[in-house]
């Protein structure tokens, strides 16, 4: 079937098809190049793709129509280069993203999917899943009628995003969600809703990062009425979240509209989450916001309360000097002025409100400005504000929530993969 395209070649090395790419090192069983039939062409080597193969994109730009699909496990799919291999959607009309994995054992590394009419990548179900310098952009700039997602593995296991560029999602740039064992390392995420979001997930290492100019830089919530929660282990750590003032453009009706713009680092409903060594600069709003889920829900099993929010030897300086009154009116109407670096709503059980024991839900240690001062907080104080508004009072004394707690332990993987 391969000799009606001249656009695959195939090499035979002892009944095994191999290549050896000069530039990269890769090795490549089956070789495409751009043309008019791009789609039939990648969608009938990803369908007759066996395990433990490799198909390589040629440098250029492939136009498709409609996504893509791959449910062979232990196959990589490569290109020539961030930059110069690109699928490009911006025809696309039909089909819900640009690229879906629903296999096992998958890499895909050194391209890039462009202007697609829903998410552009999303691996769904995955055990092992490596996005390996990787780009997913949305080339008009932040529109509301941008896909959602840029890489969104869901529901999966060892998942390692690294070194990956995201720019435009009206969501979040790089999504992970309901899924356990996590890297998301040394990637950018630009002009995104969400920049990185970790959500109802289990152990995740989000470290050595830079998220600028999104709404909200990086997000760790755990939502109501989904199949995993209770989000719990997670270590942000040596990110650059910076200058977050893209204004909020996600669909109207979208959990992610209400980031508030200009957020840096934003923890809602976790448990055991652990902020360190971030450089978080130039976020109007809020340079580390800790939240509870005050939405209405019917799940009965869902803690909607932050515990555990260790937050330490981090450098803010420069946040909370706009704040956005309509996604953030609590912070606007109890904080004068420019707001504390760090802010938690305080809203906790009745029982402890009333001071019958409880959980050490926010927990700090030494945190910095750029001059080596300690930086300010403030407990919202959420409950007294509601309940008894003419007896509120904010807490702003950072001693009564120093603290320690043991390092998030580090994220191992079990998948193997193949190459």
């Amino acid at each position: 079937m391969y000799d009606k395209i001249k656009k695959i070649i195939i090499f035979f090395t002892f009944g095994i098809f191999a290549l050896l790419n000069n530039e990269t090192g890769i090795r490549a069983e089956i070789i495409l190049t751009p043309g008019p039939d791009s789609y039939e062409v990648i969608q009938e080597a990803l369908i007759l793709a066996e395990p433990n193969s490799e198909i390589f994109l040629s440098e250029g730009v492939y136009e498709f129509e409609d996504g893509l699909s791959l449910d062979v496990d232990n196959v990589t799919i490569s290109g020539a280069g961030i930059d110069k291999t690109i699928l490009s959607f911006k025809k696309q009309k039909s089909g819900s993203q640009g690229l879906l994995i629903t296999s096992n054992g998958v890499t895909l590394r050194d391209f890039a999917v462009e202007d697609t009419i829903g998410d552009a990548i999303v691996a769904k179900k995955a055990q092992g899943i490596r996005f390996i310098r990787i780009r997913t952009e949305w080339t008009g700039g932040p529109k509301s009628t941008n896909g959602a997602y840029g890489i969104y593995p869901v529901e999966s296991t060892d998942v390692l995003i690294d070194s990956c560029i995201a720019i435009g999602a009206s969501d979040a740039g790089i999504y992970v969600g309901q899924s356990e064992r996590i890297k998301v390392i040394n990637s950018e995420a630009r002009y995104n809703v969400a920049g990185i979001e970790i959500e109802n997930s289990y152990h995740a290492e989000v470290t050595g990062n830079v998220a600028q100019h999104n709404t909200g830089g990086i997000l760790v919530f755990d939502l109501p009425n989904l199949p995993k929660q209770g989000g719990h282990d997670i270590l942000v750590a040596q990110n650059e979240v910076l200058d977050n003032d893209t204004p909020n453009f996600a669909p109207e009706g979208n959990i992610v509209g209400k980031t508030p713009n200009g957020t840096g680092i934003m923890v809602m409903a976790n448990e055991r989450v652990e902020v360190r060594n971030n450089r978080i600069s130039g976020n109007a709003t809020a340079g580390i916001l800790v939240v509870s889920y005050l939405d209405d829900y019917d799940d009965e099993n869902y803690n909607p309360l932050p515990n555990a929010i260790f937050i330490h030897n981090n450098k803010l300086d420069n946040n909370g000097f706009n704040i956005d009154k309509d996604r953030a009116a609590p912070i606007a109407e109890i904080v004068e002025g420019k707001a504390p670096e760090i802010i938690w709503d305080g809203v906790t059980k009745i029982s402890e409100w009333l001071g019958f024991g409880g959980s050490k839900r926010l927990i700090l240690g030494k945190n910095f400005k750029d001059d080596g001062t300690r930086v300010d907080m403030i407990n919202l104080n959420l409950i007294s504000y509601a309940l008894i508004p003419w007896f509120h009072s904010p807490d702003k004394n950072y001693n009564d929530y120093e603290g320690e707690m043991p390092p998030i332990d580090k994220v191992n993987f079990k998948t193997k993969w193949s190459n």
